[in-house]
């Protein structure tokens, strides 16, 4: 049994110091030649877009598919994590999860990409009208896919069930080079590829924190500035950065016990205050319409949602994919390693059937509804009145979207506020814990230091202040880069397909 020794602390100083350099290298061409970064940034967005775009499709279906097979087994109602009880109570473990991958995307994306497919249907709807009745179902459908089963299963499901089993029973670190393990073993996991494997995760989860922390800045600078007239100007968004920073910092310097649960529990209470105002305040019935049809359309379409190329080819240009599917696929695929890290902390003395019904079926059919219920009152309020909120959204706006859903409420400057302050803590809730899982990683065991925690949490919130401050454009170019990290990630994923049923058998 393993009590958290992992591997060297040298190897692990190794890591963190080239990490940083890269991420060094990375702002110091944003800030010697801006136009040739977000050159280079884009040339390889398409070019991870067009080559790996069929694959990591492929691989998402794979990961959700076994990860339910793997739930049949005999030997995954086991405890894992060296505890026959949890360690930490349902409600409190949903919320930590939950909190997590939804961050700023559980509130803006929840509003706006809804209203985006309504106005602009995907194109494998070709037949029906965009703006039409018909088109409510489809467009909260195509949401359904970029945050539901798919996405939610990559990020801990057959990943975190291995780091657990291989950490806590068998002394391999609890990192993403312990993925490794299936294709390589122990040797492979402690050598230069586990180096590799290590530095790749941490940029690609670098960057997809990064980038909502920077937006968040910006979302909420624009938000103050519609409600109550302040200047929407660099400072107030690096104010808003410094106070971000602030919550995370003291909740991920708290611990696991402390600062992270408390803050996802408050973070689930006043979402779901917030969430019940809207459906009892919005429009109730079209909400609930809304929620079973679209769940419906998801189901009956998910293949061919899945599997959708339009016009291109095995490795032909995507299009429409590359900056929707493809960009969600990737940003997902790059929190994959860092994410099942943080879901086997919390995770322990839960079985590898209760992880992967979570992650595939309880938190994607909870955020659905959650997307059902801010989209649906957006689209609710667009079809009774046109133009509600397609006007504020024209230019692809997506704060604008949710200001005009509360704004359309009663109670509007309250709801408008507090919907800002939720904004705030899901951000938060995702520092703080992919703050804890570099640190893990950094420290080489799963209770690193707070001297750790404070670096690793630092880093993130300087970085977008960084690149708010710096010249425009940055934090979008670096929340595209994590599609880029995604390429050597999605196969670091991979060896997971094949390697769970040895490694949970062979620990029953």
């Amino acid at each position: 049994m393993n009590n958290g020794v992992t591997h060297e602390p040298g190897g692990a100083r190794r890591v963190s110091a080239l990490s940083a350099l890269l991420v060094l290298g990375f702002l110091g061409l944003f800030f010697v030649d801006a136009e040739l970064f977000a050159r280079v940034v884009d040339q390889s967005f398409g070019w991870s877009a067009q080559y790996f775009g069929l694959f990591w499709q492929l691989l998402m279906i794979a990961n959700f598919s076994v990860a339910l097979l793997v739930a049949t087994r005999p030997y995954a109602s086991e405890p894992l994590g060296g505890r026959d009880t949890p360690e930490f109570p349902a409600f409190q473990w949903i919320a930590m999860v939950l909190c997590t991958l939804l961050a700023g995307g559980g509130v803006f994306w929840a509003a706006a990409e809804p209203v985006a497919h309504y106005v602009s249907l995907p194109p494998l709807f070709t037949g029906i009208d965009s703006g039409s009745a018909e088109a409510v179902p489809i467009a909260l459908s195509q949401s359904f896919l970029h945050w539901g089963f798919l996405a939610w299963a990559i990020l801990g499901s057959l990943t975190a069930v291995i780091l657990m089993r291989l950490h806590y029973d068998r002394g391999l670190p609890l990192a993403p080079r312990t993925l490794l393990f299936p294709l390589t073993g122990e040797k492979g996991v402690r050598g230069p590829l586990g180096d590799i494997a290590d530095v790749v995760a941490i940029l690609a989860v670098f960057a997809g924190t990064v980038g909502p922390i920077g937006f968040l800045g910006l979302q909420i600078s624009y938000g103050l500035s519609t409600l109550y007239g302040t200047p929407d100007t660099t400072p107030v968004q690096l104010v808003t950065i410094a106070g971000l920073m602030l919550v995370y910092l003291i909740s991920a310097v708290s611990g696991m016990h402390r600062g992270i649960q408390l803050l996802s529990r408050i973070n689930v209470v006043l979402g779901c205050a917030l969430l019940l105002f809207l459906l009892v305040a919005g429009p109730t019935a079209f909400i609930f319409r809304g929620f079973f049809e679209g769940l419906v359309s998801h189901l009956q379409w998910l293949p061919w949602q899945a599997m959708h190329r339009g016009d291109a080819g095995w490795f032909d240009e995507p299009g429409w994919l590359a900056y929707w599917t493809i960009f969600f696929w990737g940003w997902f695929i790059g929190y994959g390693p860092m994410m099942a890290i943080f879901i086997a902390r919390i995770s322990r003395g839960r079985s590898a059937r209760q992880i992967i019904l979570l992650m595939c079926v309880v938190a994607p059919v909870l955020t659905m509804a959650w997307f059902s219920i801010l989209g649906g009152t957006a689209l609710g309020l667009e079809t009774a009145n046109p133009g509600t909120i397609t006007e504020p959204f024209e230019g692809f706006n997506l704060p604008a979207v949710l200001l005009a859903i509360t704004q359309a409420m009663p109670l509007n400057g309250l709801i408008s506020l507090l919907f800002l302050v939720l904004t705030v803590l899901f951000v938060a809730t995702t520092g703080d814990s992919m703050t804890f899982s570099l640190s893990v990683v950094s420290a080489g065991n799963d209770n690193p230091p707070r001297s750790l925690r404070l670096f690793w949490g630092l880093a993130l919130g300087i970085t977008a202040m960084v690149l708010v401050g710096g010249p425009e454009g940055g934090v979008g170019k670096l929340q595209n880069f994590i599609v880029v990290t995604a390429v050597p990630v999605s196969l670091l994923l991979l060896p997971s397909l094949w390697g769970v049923f040895p490694v949970l058998r062979r620990g029953s």
